[in-house]
């Protein structure tokens, strides 16, 4: 059962529905063992469930309010047959992500209160960041905005030119310096450049090193305070970038992210390719930032606005 329809298009419900295949496949194969012979939900069955969760990269503090849930319905209801799991689960699952009031989106948008809206772009390198910049300058410049990418990532050649690329490939005007440049004085140029072509949407670029996290933190604060020499409040949103493959790695990572800079919204990308899809549920429940982008297959248009409602379903159905 769907608890919402046609959110989104057929076209991008396929996309999504096919690039949490493998999560969804590896999920409901244990799930399946782990019910075989029972005909109610009882300890063991919630014992499995938890390993299973814990299993799928949902996250050790998520899983335990999921679990908790079932298990105040199960007290309800000593004879909770385990042919209903997968509801419970799916209106649980729903209902934990529902409490956040994020993750509502249905199309690529930004504030019209801001002009230009300035996006920083923060992630180690191959995540999947570059690219990530790559899609949303389309999907924006396809909602109608002009948009200005800044390669502000001048610690390695390859990001500026691979940036670059997606520049030509989308059609959008993009602000570069040479390798070894100072990251700010990419970032003012480029929020200077916006201004006078009266651009809508800015999206910098900037080098994801973890090493050393003050340098870092420093470098981030840098980059902001010379961005608000041209547009006083810019960032007005800080992009994290995590590759959902790495499963309890992209935990980490935006555990060390969120401590070096605010970090005020996140993309998970490469879930076509795992199946540790359950980590969308858990970064979402756990950090309280918002999830507003998801990759789900490698196309220009497998970038998709990460909607609560409809991953869920697809997750499910």
């Amino acid at each position: 059962m769907s608890f919402l329809k046609n959110i989104f298009s057929k076209e991008k419900k396929e996309t999504l529905d096919k690039g949490l295949e493998k999560t969804k496949t590896s999920f409901f194969t244990k799930l399946s063992k782990a019910v075989v012979g029972k005909s109610k939900v009882d300890d063991d069955v919630l014992d499995n469930l938890e390993e299973i969760l814990v299993a799928s990269d949902v996250g050790v503090a998520t899983t335990l309010k999921i679990i908790n849930r079932i298990e105040e319905r199960v007290a309800k209801d000593k004879y909770l047959g385990t042919e209903a799991l997968n509801q419970i689960l799916h209106e649980e699952i729903a209902g934990l992500l529902s409490e956040t009031n994020l993750g509502d989106e249905t199309e690529f948008t930004i504030p019209t209160n801001q002009k230009p809206h300035v996006i920083m772009v923060v992630g180690v390198n191959g995540v999947g960041k570059t690219t990530t910049i790559g899609k949303l300058a389309s999907q924006f410049k396809k909602q109608g905005f002009k948009v200005v990418l800044g390669a502000a990532d001048t610690f390695r050649a390859a990001a500026i030119d691979q940036l670059q690329i997606w520049a030509d490939r989308t059609g959008v005007p993009i602000v570069r310096q040479e390798m070894g440049s100072d990251p700010a004085s990419v970032a003012f140029d480029t929020l200077t450049s916006a201004v006078t072509q009266n651009a809508d949407v800015v999206i910098i670029d900037t080098a994801g090193r973890l090493h050393n996290k003050v340098n870092l933190m420093n470098e981030l604060t840098k980059i902001k305070r010379v961005m608000q020499k041209v547009v006083v409040d810019a960032p007005h949103e800080v992009l994290l970038v995590l590759d959902g493959s790495t499963g309890q790695n992209a935990f980490e990572q935006a555990k060390q992210f969120t401590k070096a800079t605010e970090v005020t919204s996140l993309a998970v990308t490469k879930l076509d390719g795992t199946a540790k899809g359950g980590v969308v549920i858990g970064i979402s429940d756990q950090f309280q930032i918002p999830v507003k982008y998801i990759g789900v297959g490698e196309g220009i248009d497998d970038l998709q606005v990460f909607n609560k409602h409809e991953f869920v379903d697809s997750f499910f159905n």
